[in-house]
């Protein structure tokens, strides 16, 4: 189920109503109503891989139950491998088994060896490395003592299942949300006041801005070999606002939607198109990817601990293995590897810690030094999402060749019409900057507050068409 079609419209006033209306006096019955919605959520796009998110959720938590009562270290590691094998091997089963038999093929061709392997027709299920993650960091905390298993399998099961972060994000840590579901939960005004003005948000993010991005985007990405370099620089342009509207509208819809019910999710983008460095960057995008793979991976593995050759060795593997997650090809692999690259000079200036606070704290505008890391940065982070976008490496690279050499920078009128939409939020959200999201505006009259919410509702409604794209990120 999309959030934006009719009938999430119809399903979560349904599911809003008896869960505050007809539920409220009974906590387990609530959350039994968040599995129940959930699944339907989820088996509204292919009810057969229901069954992986049920097998996925049924092993971790009786894993989680057994690590409470096993003391032997061995035993317990066991437990901790049996999780990671299951739950890893539905993600290479599903994501990965044909991009390994398609590159050992390659391989052996390389060196003049042609084999026969036979690659599956495989599916790949909504939302699995989200929910995977998920329920190896609830393994994992419980393993290391963090974290009391549940006892509770309805509890567990809707942690899982949560409908509204379910399939893209964030990816939350059972220490956050997990322990929401056994506090009674009352309704409260304010709380779902602002989960809708972020949901708005969201919805303007993703239709104004990503779905009419996205027309241009697969007009310019698809024939790039007949187009100027300034139509090239368009199209990563328009790109890093499609992916950017894309992936932070889902979070604030998916944010917003869980206050509706009570729950508190982490903020999963800090405006981070304002970046002074690559390091800030992603402090800012996909905070709860990013914080996984440094609590989860980059800090086992030993950070920074054992000196500069480990913390460079360990930066590349977390964003190569960042990059992986994101897809099974190699212009994903080269896109993390180039962000490590990005951030290495940091690294080993001791810089990468620099920008903690906002861009032009406690100012209107930012200084010219603080423009000028803004436009790097962002120039950085176009030449990536390049890799990212295009279907393979040659494509990436014969686009960027282009780009450089075609000698024209000649940009067609009618490619700019998503350009006014974009200066609405790019202004909106440098105004609001200290805020969780622009729509936070209390401090305006009741008048000038309607009139902002009235503008962005007409704006998404008028970009409403037959050409809305699907979420990107759910494909990851």
């Amino acid at each position: 189920m999309l959030f934006n079609s009719i009938e999430f419209l119809v399903f979560l006033p349904i599911t809003f109503v008896l869960y505050w209306f007809m539920l409220n006096k009974d906590l387990r019955l609530q959350n039994l109503l968040v599995v129940v919605a959930s699944y339907i959520f989820y088996g509204w796009w292919d009810w057969r891989f229901l069954s992986l998110i049920f097998i996925s959720s049924a092993v971790d938590y009786s894993i989680g139950r057994k690590l409470a009562s096993v003391t032997k270290p061995k035993a317990r590691k066991y437990l901790l491998w049996l999780s990671l094998a299951l739950n890893l091997g539905f993600l290479g089963v599903f994501k990965y088994f044909n991009f390994f038999v398609d590159s050992l093929k390659d391989a052996f061709h390389v060196f003049g060896a042609d084999i026969e392997l036979t690659t599956l027709n495989i599916v790949l299920p909504v939302g699995i490395s989200f929910y995977t993650f998920q329920t190896l960091s609830y393994t994992i905390d419980v393993y290391k003592g963090n974290l009391k298993p549940s006892d509770d399998p309805v509890e567990f099961f809707a942690f899982v299942s949560f409908f509204p972060q379910l399939v893209a994000g964030p990816i939350e840590r059972a220490t956050n949300l997990l322990g929401q579901f056994s506090e009674p939960r009352v309704f409260d005004y304010h709380k779902a006041k602002d989960g809708v003005r972020q949901i708005i948000w969201g919805f303007f993010k993703k239709i104004a801005i990503a779905d009419t991005c996205a027309v241009f985007v697969n007009d310019i990405f698809g024939s790039y070999a007949d187009q100027s370099s300034g139509m090239l620089l368009l199209g990563a342009f328009y790109f890093a606002f499609q992916i950017y509207g894309d992936f932070s509208g889902y979070s604030d819809i998916a944010i917003g939607t869980a206050k509706l019910f009570g729950f508190d999710l982490m903020t999963n983008f800090r405006y981070p198109y304002f970046s002074r460095d690559i390091a800030e960057f992603w402090r800012r995008w996909h905070i709860s990817l990013s914080t996984w793979f440094r609590d989860y991976l980059y800090i086992p593995l030993g950070g920074s601990r054992g000196g500069r050759s480990s913390a460079v060795r360990n930066t590349f593997i977390i964003f190569i293995v960042s990059g992986f997650w994101h897809g099974a090809n190699w212009t994903f692999i080269v896109w993390g590897a180039l962000n490590a690259i990005y951030f290495l000079p940091l690294l080993l200036s001791n810089r990468n810690r620099r920008n903690l606070d906002n861009v032009a704290n406690g100012s209107l505008w930012p200084s010219f030094g603080e423009v000028r890391q803004i436009i790097v940065t962002f120039l950085l982070t176009l030449l990536a999402w390049v890799f990212f976008r295009s279907p393979d490496i040659s494509n990436s690279f014969e686009y960027l060749r282009i780009l450089v050499f075609s000698g024209s920078w000649l940009v067609e009128f009618s490619y700019l019409s998503s350009v006014p939409m974009i200066l609405i939020m790019v202004g909106l959200e440098w105004i609001q900057r200290e805020k969780t999201h622009p729509m936070q505006i209390e401090k305006l009259s009741s008048i000038a507050r309607l009139s902002v919410y009235c503008l962005i509702v007409f704006l998404t409604i008028a970009h409403v068409s037959s050409t809305n794209q699907e979420f990107i990120y759910f494909q990851f």
